[in-house]
C-alpha cells in the first residue's frame, strides 16, 4: 500500500478526500474506495491498495497488444494489478478488473519495480506493457516501474482505456514510448450504458498522447448492434484522421462474454464493411484483428508493397528497412528498431 498521487482533500468534508486521477473525479468518503476499487481512503488520505501487488504476468508478442508500428516482432514483459475505471460489459478480464468493485479483496503477489525490470531483460522483452485490466488505476506502480525500466533501456507501453486525467498523464508520459487506446464508441450514449465513462475524456487522452509524443495505435472493439453502424465508423476514422492519417486503427471481432454473451460474434462482413470505411476516409493502415485476415499485414500506403505479413500474433516477415519500404522509399511512420 502507498499513498496515492493526484487528489486532494475537501475543506468543507472532514476526511473526505477528490481523486484527480482519471476524468471520474470520484469524491471519496473515509473508508471507502473510488470507482476503481483500488483507491481508498483512509482518515482523509488517499492510498493505491495494488502498489507492487500484482495480478498477472506474461511474456507476450508485441503484436497481442495490439502494437503493429512499434518494434513488430518482439516481446512485452506484462503486468497488471486488478480493478478498472470502467465496468465494460463485454470485458474479456473481468474476473480480475471487477473484482475489487466495493470493497472486494485485493487479490494478487508482491512485486517491486526493479524485480518487474529485471524479469523483462531476464526473458529477453524489449518492453514493459501496463496491460490487461486498465493501468491508470495502478499508476503509482506503473510510474516507478516505467523509471526504472527507462534506466535499463526499456521501452513502455500502455494499453489502456485512455480514461486519465490530463495532469497525470503528462507526469507520465516522459516514460511511455507506445500506447494503445481503445476508442469503443463514438458517442456518449455508448460509453454511459456499456463503459460506464465519458467519450470526451478519452477523445482529449488520444489527441494528448499524440501531442506529448507519445507513439499510439487506437483499437476499436466491433460490438453487433451496438457501435458497429455508419455513422459510429465514420466518425471514429474521421477523428483519427484529423489527429494523422498515419494512426493504426485496429477494428477488433468480438465475441460473447461477460455481461453481451447474448449477443453473436462479429460477422466477418462488418468487419469487412470497417476496414473499408477506414481506408475511404484516409487512414493508411487500418488492421482486423482477433480473426486470421489480410488486413493484419502491413501495405506500404504508396505502392502497396506488404510490408509485414502477419498471422495472429506471429510475424512472419518484416521487409521494412531502416523504417523505408524496400520497393519505393516510402518512409512507413512507425518505431521500428
Amino acid at each position: 500500500m502507498k499513498e496515492a498521487l493526484f487528489y486532494t482533500q475537501i475543506r468543507d468534508k472532514p476526511n473526505y478526500v477528490r481523486c484527480l486521477l482519471c476524468p471520474h473525479l470520484c469524491i471519496i468518503p473515509p473508508g471507502k474506495r473510488g470507482i476503481c476499487g483500488v483507491r481508498e481512503n483512509r482518515e482523509g488520505r488517499l492510498f493505491s491498495l495494488v502498489y507492487g501487488v500484482v495480478i498477472a504476468e506474461h511474456l507476450d508478442p508485441i503484436e497481442k497488444k495490439p502494437l503493429y508500428h512499434f518494434l513488430p516482432g518482439s516481446t512485452a514483459y506484462s503486468i497488471a494489478t486488478v480493478g478498472c475505471n470502467f465496468r465494460c460489459l463485454n470485458c474479456q478480464n473481468y474476473e480480475i478488473s471487477q473484482v475489487p468493485k466495493g470493497e472486494g479483496a485485493i487479490q494478487g503477489f508482491h512485486r517491486e519495480p526493479e524485480e518487474i525490470v529485471e524479469m523483462a531483460l531476464r526473458y529477453g522483452a524489449k518492453s514493459i506493457a501496463y496491460t490487461y485490466t486498465e493501468p491508470t488505476i495502478f499508476y503509482e506502480f506503473m510510474l516507478d516501474t516505467a523509471k526504472e525500466a527507462k534506466k535499463k533501456g526499456l521501452k513502455n507501453l500502455m494499453i489502456t482505456n485512455g480514461y486519465i486525467s490530463e495532469g497525470a498523464f503528462r507526469d507520465l508520459a516522459p516514460y511511455i514510448d507506445a500506447a494503445n487506446i481503445d476508442l469503443k464508441g463514438y458517442t456518449e450514449d455508448f460509453y454511459r450504458k456499456i463503459c460506464g465513462g465519458k467519450l470526451q475524456p478519452v477523445l482529449d487522452s488520444i489527441k494528448l498522447f499524440h501531442e506529448l509524443g507519445v507513439w499510439i495505435e487506437v483499437t476499436t472493439l466491433l460490438i453487433p448492434s451496438l457501435n458497429d453502424g455508419e455513422k459510429t465508423l465514420r466518425g471514429i476514422a474521421s477523428f483519427l484522421v484529423e489527429i494523422g492519417d498515419y494512426i493504426p486503427w485496429h477494428i477488433s471481432r468480438f465475441f460473447p462474454m461477460y455481461k453481451l454473451t447474448h449477443l453473436n460474434p462479429t460477422p466477418l462482413s462488418s468487419l469487412r464493411y470497417a476496414s473499408e470505411i477506414g481506408h475511404e476516409t484516409g487512414l493508411k493502415y487500418v488492421y482486423v484483428g482477433n480473426v486470421p485476415h489480410e488486413d493484419e499485414n502491413t501495405y506500404c500506403p504508396r505502392c502497396k508493397y506488404k510490408l509485414v505479413e502477419r498471422f495472429g500474433f506471429s510475424v512472419f516477415k518484416n521487409n521494412i528497412k531502416n523504417g523505408v519500404c524496400p520497393n519505393c522509399g516510402y518512409k512507413v511512420e512507425g518505431v521500428w528498431s
